[in-house]
């Protein structure tokens, strides 16, 4: 059980390893040398020049001589809370500044809720002496401040329950107001935007097999007839796994062949070798520049077979396609509307945009999705429960006086005072957040191998699964766990009947272990975001190694993206945590109002600065942040009466059952209300926009600006003389004009590339 003096010691090593952290990012961060380590965005969109350029010493151009600059290097907090919303949107894009608003949840849920937790329950819960009579329990001072500290069927209770319903209204009055913001900021995001290709796009899905036609005949003839006013054209999807493979293989080659030649150049007297085996650890030794010259060329006349195969053959062509229309009124119809009267083909949904597409899984057909599925449904079922063995790992560490009580023998190993407080105030954390290094990139295999169609999707799948698993295992294994280690002499002396009240009173004692944890996620792990030392060692790494051209030094900065699959996740774990700990032991709410704050100024400073978004889906995770914030919220109550029933307080579980009930009724009327803008796109708003655009672009050629949106990047390279490759070839074969055989699709309403047929 960590003591105040081991809190205290952890919070002083996260707080040293913070300082230290962001004192290192602000004087490296004015270094010209890091310059694109700490502003690549604004490289990127070509707003800001190198001072590795500029005249002067040679010293100045590596290393800021101007000390005058560094007695400011805390200004970089003000100004990321200068720039304004509307010009956050306008430089990073809706869904970095919907995210920012999650922090600002926190923010403004929290800070009513800790001041009014202080100033009523925690003197309340301190003025008892419930624990201190208590001779079977471990515990420290700091659970004097909780509500174990409250005697079994005592008046006081009716406190917290009062306070219970405070909280519940806050939160969701909250919720409410931002959900009313966020839908209308995405409606007007999509009103204003410029104009893309996935307005005007559908994807399509499980088209159905035809004996007499071609997946593209069918296609076309199919939203001819069904679409005849709005239907443009078409882009089909390839099967091009192979292509992908060897246009992947080429770029390795190409790095490879680079980097002889940028050492040989610098040194002309000897030629570079390479082995050819495994590796280049054995083989023949030959001359590297000739080997990769060679295997670049044979490698691009595979890549040429390899298209035109795909571009001549019809079985290369998926059961999908991306269909384009119009205007955005009849995409938004096709979208939304179901296309056949079986209501299993011709599946539509809104195309992601062209930079959202995750390629390799259009590939995969529609009846495995479902087989995928369940696979990585069971498999991510054994990943959750066969981590329940780490996490009772890292609770043995947090509780060293429960298991000192089972097993005095190891009492004289572990009761160094100094070293005690250090693996109980801050060990816990660091190794619960070691265990959690990986499984980002698990959860994100997991979630491609599930066959979604956008990195959109994919992350926010990715996110859910996260946050499952946090919700099981960091939360309740933790309290689970860390219970029966932190009382396992009283789990073993105890009748049966006494466990549950041992547990009620011990799940509030857990809150000294969440504090550690946030202390070493939520604020030294903040810190070291900012810091960037990964991507601040690599580009220097390939800066002197491979760099020679200013696109090699582009392609060596790496701006990073948010990480929705994690960043969202870990915000909701500390709500989670909060609302849970708000009633039953409020210590924890400043540290996750620090949180907050921290992780806001930090997030919008590399929002603007740092973070370049792969795609924009105009903030389409919303729902899915308040769904999760209202499971926390219920979760939280449900503890609260489990909690109160193990204290007697039996006449208020009528009281808190209401709450739940509410609480769901809550999330229903918002669903029901708000919900749609996120997932449906409004006739009105699609009508108006057209009707904006014929009247401010009358003569728009609407095909050339689509017809190749959604052409597979494999089909888009560049040879030798720096021409594109296949793309003509590509939109010339499938422009063949096809006579069909179907005497359904003969009467066409509307000349087709593939029939010719014209109008009756």
């Amino acid at each position: 059980m960590a003591t105040l003096n081991d809190m205290a010691v952890g919070a002083t090593i996260n707080i040293f390893t913070a300082f230290a952290f962001f004192l290192a990012f602000a004087i490296l961060r004015i270094q010209p040398v890091n310059d694109r380590i700490y502003f690549p965005k604004w490289y990127l969109k070509g707003l800001r020049n190198s001072p590795l350029r500029a005249g002067g010493a040679f010293i100045t151009k590596f290393v800021n001589l101007d000390f005058k600059s560094y007695i400011k290097i805390l200004n970089w907090m003000p100004v990321a809370l200068q720039m304004p919303e509307p010009e956050l949107i306008d430089h990073a894009g809706l869904d970095s500044a919907v995210y920012l608003r999650i922090y600002l949840i926190g923010l403004k849920i929290f800070i009513p809720i800790a001041f009014l937790a202080f100033a009523v329950m925690v003197p309340v819960n301190w003025t008892n002496g419930t624990l201190e009579r208590s001779k079977n329990l471990t515990y420290s001072n700091v659970d004097k401040l909780s509500i174990s500290n409250i005697p079994i069927e005592s008046r006081r209770f009716w406190t917290h329950l009062v306070m219970a319903y405070v909280f519940t209204f806050w939160t969701c009055y909250v919720l409410k107001r931002e959900y009313e913001n966020v839908a209308t900021m995405r409606l007007h995001f999509l009103q204003s935007e410029r104009r893309r290709p996935d307005q005007f796009t559908v994807l399509v899905k499980n088209v159905p097999p035809d004996p007499d036609e071609s997946v593209s005949e069918l296609v076309e003839h199919f939203f001819l007839v069904n679409h005849p006013e709005h239907y443009l054209t078409y882009q089909a999807v390839y099967n091009a796994t192979k292509l992908s493979s060897l246009v992947n293989e080429k770029k390795i080659k190409q790095n490879w062949l680079d980097f002889y030649q940028l050492r040989y150049s610098r040194n002309q007297s000897t030629r570079p070798f390479v082995k050819t085996g495994f590796l280049g650890l054995w083989g023949n030794r030959v001359d590297a520049i000739d080997f990769y010259t060679s295997e670049i060329e044979r490698i691009s006349e595979e890549i040429s077979m390899e298209r035109d195969k795909l571009t001549t053959n019809p079985k290369s062509i998926m059961p999908a396609a991306f269909v384009s229309f119009k205007t955005r009124w009849g995409a938004a119809v096709c979208a939304q509307t179901q296309q056949s009267r079986n209501p299993t083909i011709w599946l539509t949904e809104w195309a992601p945009e062209p930079r959202d597409i995750y390629w390799d899984n259009l590939e995969i057909p529609y009846v495995s999705l479902s087989i995928r599925r369940l696979i990585i449904a069971v498999a991510f079922f054994f990943l959750t429960f066969f981590f329940m063995i780490p996490i009772a790992f890292v609770q043995s560490l947090a509780n060293i006086e429960g298991i000192e009580k089972a097993f005095p023998f190891l009492e004289p190993i572990i009761e160094l005072k100094f070293f005690k407080s250090i693996i109980q105030g801050f060990l816990p954390g660091i190794a619960l957040k070691i265990f959690l290094i990986f499984l980002p990139s698990i959860l994100m295999l997991m979630s491609k191998f599930e066959g979604f169609n956008s990195t959109s999707a994919l992350e926010r799948r990715s996110a859910t699964r996260y946050y499952i698993f946090q919700f099981i295992n960091v939360f309740l294994g933790s309290i689970i766990t860390g219970t029966a280690f932190q009382q396992l002499d009283n789990f073993i002396h105890q009748s049966a009947n006494d466990i549950p009240k041992i547990i009620g009173v011990s799940i509030p004692m857990k809150a000294t272990f969440f504090i550690t944890y946030i202390m070493v996620d939520g604020w030294a792990g903040i810190a070291g975001e900012i810091l960037r030392l990964k991507p601040l060692i690599i580009y220097h790494l390939k800066n002197s190694l491979l760099v020679k051209t200013e696109k090699d030094r582009e392609e060596a900065m790496d701006p990073g993206t948010l990480g929705f699959n994690t960043g969202e996740p870990q915000i909701q774990l500390y709500i989670l945590l909060g609302l849970v700990y708000a009633v039953a032991a409020p210590i924890l709410l400043p540290f996750i109002i620090v949180f907050f704050g921290l992780a806001y100024v930090v997030y919008r400073h590399q929002i603007i600065n740092v973070y370049n978004q792969e795609y924009e889906s105009a903030a389409a995770f919303w729902p899915d942040v308040h769904k999760r914030i209202i499971t926390a919220l219920v979760v939280s109550q449900l503890l609260l009466m489990g909690l109160l029933s193990t204290k007697g307080a039996a006449q208020s579980t009528p009281l808190l059952i209401t709450l739940p009930v509410l609480t769901i009724s809550f999330h229903l009327f918002c669903k029901g209300r708000y919900e749609p803008a996120f997932v449906q796109y409004p006739l009105q708003e699609a009508m108006m926009k057209d009707t904006l655009e014929r009247a401010s672009e009358p003569n728009l050629n609407l095909r050339g600006f689509l017809q190749n949106a959604y052409i597979h990047p494999v089909f888009i390279g560049e040879d030798e003389d720096g021409s594109d490759i296949s793309m003509e070839e590509l939109k010339q074969e499938q422009q063949v004009l096809v006579p069909t055989k179907r005497l359904s699709r003969r009467n066409t309403p509307l000349p087709s590339k593939h029939s010719g047929s014209v109008s009756p």
